[in-house]
């Protein structure tokens, strides 16, 4: 009974944190290149919930941005969760949690992120690319037919028509005035910059977000974690990257062979680059 009563029993109580890493774009980006989304997600947001001496979940947030329907879809995966289980939440900005990484990030009880973290961009953008001109020097006609004069809005093969431009805007507005009330609902009393800022479109560092009550404190994961439930907090990482082989496997095949494909890998080639702008917005 005695060495009993030496084991270290209390280690065993030890609160655990979840670790949940979203990094990367929001949304499907291509044949072979995942973003963030919420059904691949979903099991592990079901995972870093569960256990009982689960304290907290902390979001390590690194993302540009990507689909507004993504980001709310997880984002209000991750808030029910945490009413459901009662269990808080914190989002630590990594490099970037901007646009849609940002709205993922209002899930989160408290948010922190680093001095340097680019933190902001709360607003909505799409581009594309015209090719009227292009294929007009090369002498090929875009035929294109359709049951009415919206269902080709915004075709790049053809020159734009302020209408269509004007409703793309109003699409825009729309899920704006969504992003908008979510932050201000999220944030509450905490906002403390100017709202002209805030919505601006902008984007700072952390230190800035700070000021501007964007969020709650400048710290690490492990080390904000820590002086929140004590010394002996473990952490439980819950995901992570796919496999080499996996990542190589057409989307909605997870046991299938590999099988190239030209129409996929230009696909993810284009896919790449809009990824690839989207990182470099933010200088990364």
């Amino acid at each position: 009974m005695a060495i009993l009563s030496r084991l270290p029993f209390p280690r065993r109580r030890a609160p655990v944190v979840s670790v949940l890493r979203l990094g990367g774009v929001i949304g499907r980006v291509g044949a072979f290149r995942r973003g963030l989304a919420l059904e691949p997600l979903a099991p592990a947001l079901e995972r870093a919930f569960s256990g009982r001496r689960t304290a907290a979940v902390a979001l390590s947030i690194d993302s540009p941005g990507g689909s507004p329907v993504q980001a709310d879809l997880i984002q209000r995966r991750i808030a029910g969760l945490a009413r459901e289980k009662r269990v808080p939440v914190f989002a630590f900005c990594e490099d970037v949690a901007a646009s849609g990484g940002y709205w993922i990030a209002l899930a989160a009880t408290e948010i922190h992120a680093n001095p340097n973290s680019i933190v902001g961009s709360i607003g909505v953008v799409s581009a594309g690319f015209g090719f009227d001109r292009a294929i007009a020097r090369l002498g090929v006609e875009r035929r294109l037919y359709a049951t009415g004069p919206a269902k080709g809005m915004l075709d790049p093969f053809r020159a734009e028509e302020p209408e269509h431009v004007e409703r793309l805007r109003a699409l825009h507005g729309e899920i704006f005035d969504r992003f908008r009330d979510l932050v201000r609902e999220r944030r509450g009393d905490r906002l403390t910059g100017p709202e002209e800022e805030i919505f601006s479109g902008a984007f700072w560092t952390g230190t800035r977000a700070l000021e501007y009550g964007l969020v709650d404190g400048l710290g690490e994961l492990r080390a904000t974690m820590r002086e929140r439930f004590g010394e002996n907090t473990r952490f439980r990482v819950v995901g992570g990257r796919r496999g080499l082989l996996r990542r190589f496997r057409p989307a909605g095949a997870a046991g299938a062979a590999f099988e190239p494909d030209v129409g996929s890998w230009a696909e993810d080639a284009l896919a790449a680059v809009e990824a690839r702008a989207l990182w470099s917005r933010f200088g990364l």
